[in-house]
């Protein structure tokens, strides 16, 4: 082994006590053996000992701190059969989303339960129908040949109650619209680890990579280091990335925040994250296709996604077998991660409405204020808002006017179709609609009554 190897095993030594041990964390023996003598080399420090094969949620020193991990996306199919009523409605509701006037589209909605779902106007292949809110994404198939459903369950909400009570509120909808024959089959899982680091993500280069994967790639966003990701597009696939910049960049999921700040987070470190997706061939050839069985075994998947399938090394140039070459401490802790244990704590808020956030709502509201408030010489807040108000009526009265509605009706038009896209508002009477399913039914038994 190198000079240069050694000191940087040595420079990399973390310390934590592990409180409990997990066999099942570890089934391979000949990688087992390359962390430990990896750790080994190391000097001992008098904060503590070596990681051994679990790391508790208390581990904090500066060199590695798990903050939270966990199921971050679930995908889910249903083996059924859609109710007649129920696939009659839906084709109407689509129907209504297809209309040419967004007054019309705004009623393409289907509340089951607390959700409003938007109906979108169009299919996916063998999946005619689509529901969406921010808890669920729910494609619907009508042939007895597919699932009855196939389900995106988002992160947010997986975030707010976790997998079981997320899956158990889907079975209640899903009842609603069909007979389920089965339980729910998995056809991707995504796991994740969020944690802080005093290591450079990016002071390895890809040789450091020993995986069965095709392909290994680096990212930046605006020119800054974001992450690795390896096996895209594969049945199974890594990303190790910056959570803190994504969310500021791209996501906008602000509420990690403040569960990380509960987990020892000071609010300024990068927080890294390292997240697996498994696609359904992987987990069927492992033996687990329906969710009980996934989530019963999330350690033995994560010790193969961490041991079998990628490792992350401390290359020597004297080995060309990359097999035995020893495992950054780093990943000795991540692959360590006793998923028998609590992930860490739930949001305490959710909605089921797609909102956009209110500081990005202010933020463009104050904007746009602003801009008028300088184009007009106005540097009173109050009398820019006044001013503000004014300009909109005018500028919005006269389209109302060209459209044939009065100004209240336009307003109360482009709420409705916000509504729609945010599920926030039912824009349709259900109980003038099932007065009107009865008159209905009453009319035509009338008729036959009457023999005609």
């Amino acid at each position: 082994m190198s000079q240069e190897t050694k000191e940087s095993i040595q420079s990399a030594e973390p310390t934590c006590d592990a409180t409990r041990e997990s066999a099942a964390a570890w089934r391979d023996g000949e990688v087992e053996q390359d962390l430990t003598g990896a750790l080994h080399l190391s000097e001992s420090s008098s904060e503590g000992t070596p990681p051994s094969n679990t790391v508790p949620n208390n581990c904090n020193n500066e060199y590695f701190k798990l903050l939270r991990f966990g199921v971050d996306s679930l995908y889910l199919s249903y083996p059924g059969e859609l109710f007649p009523d129920v696939d009659e409605r839906l084709t109407e509701l689509k129907q209504i989303a297809q209309s040419p006037e967004p007054f019309e589209q705004v009623k393409a909605q289907y509340p089951i339960n607390s959700h409003i779902f938007e109906v979108k106007d169009k299919g996916a292949r063998l999946f005619p129908y689509i529901l969406e809110d921010n808890a669920f994404r729910i494609q619907l198939s009508r042939s007895q040949s597919v699932p009855l459903a196939y389900v995106k369950l988002s992160s947010e909400y997986l975030t707010h109650v976790g997998s079981v009570a997320a899956e158990k509120e889907l079975q209640s909808i899903l009842a609603q619209f069909g007979v389920v024959y089965e339980s729910a089959n998995v056809s991707r899982i995504d796991l994740f680890v969020d944690f802080f680091s005093s290591v450079d993500m990016e002071s390895w280069d890809r040789h450091a990579w020993v995986t069965r994967a095709s392909s290994i790639n680096n990212y930046s966003i605006e020119r800054a280091f974001s992450g690795w990701v390896i096996g895209a597009g594969g049945v199974i696939s890594c990303r190790l990335y910056d959570k803190t910049l994504e969310i500021e960049k791209q996501s906008k999921k602000f509420y990690l925040h403040e569960l990380w700040k509960k987990a020892g987070w000071n609010g300024e470190d990068k927080v890294w994250r390292l997240e697996f997706q498994l696609n359904r061939g992987v987990l069927t050839q492992k033996g687990f296709g329906k969710l009980s069985e996934v989530l019963g075994n999330l350690s033995g998947l994560w010790s193969y996604a961490t041991t079998e399938w990628l490792r992350l090394t401390l290359p020597n140039g004297d080995d060309q077998t990359r097999s035995r070459w020893p495992i950054h401490p780093l990943w000795g802790y991540l692959s360590s991660i006793d998923w028998e244990t609590n992930g860490g704590p739930l949001s305490s808020r959710f909605s089921a409405a797609r909102v956009p956030g209110n500081d990005w709502l202010c933020k463009i509201g104050l904007s746009t204020l602003i801009s008028l408030m300088a184009c007009k010489g106005i540097k009173d807040f109050d009398s820019g808002i006044r001013v503000f108000k004014d300009a909109l009526y005018v500028y919005h009265e006269r389209k109302s006017f060209y459209l044939g509605l009065t100004f209240d009706d336009y307003i109360q038009e482009k709420v409705t179709i916000k509504a729609r896209q945010f599920n926030t508002i039912l824009n349709r009477s259900i109980e003038a609609e099932e007065q009107a399913s009865i008159d209905k039914d009453a009319a035509e038994y009338r008729k036959q009554s009457d023999g005609e």
